[in-house]
């Protein structure tokens, strides 16, 4: 895997996924949309972290600034 994820790109995730997961166990969302945006808040986590992004391979999208 090719990194294509730049680091504003990570942290606005892991933002997201940490808020998703503050609301969630704060009960603000319940029920099924709690449980899709935990899904996707699981994703943004395993996307940063791995610095790769399916989607991003599939578009050839790149926000890494340097080309590698």
């Amino acid at each position: 895997m090719k990194k294509n994820m730049g680091t504003t790109d990570k942290v606005i995730r892991i933002l997201v996924a940490a808020i998703i997961a503050g609301l969630y166990f704060t009960n603000v969302i319940t029920g099924t949309l709690a449980i899709v945006l935990m899904v996707v808040a699981a994703i943004f986590l395993v996307t940063s972290l791995l610095n790769f992004c399916p989607l991003y391979a599939i578009f050839g999208m790149n926000t890494c600034g340097v080309k590698k």
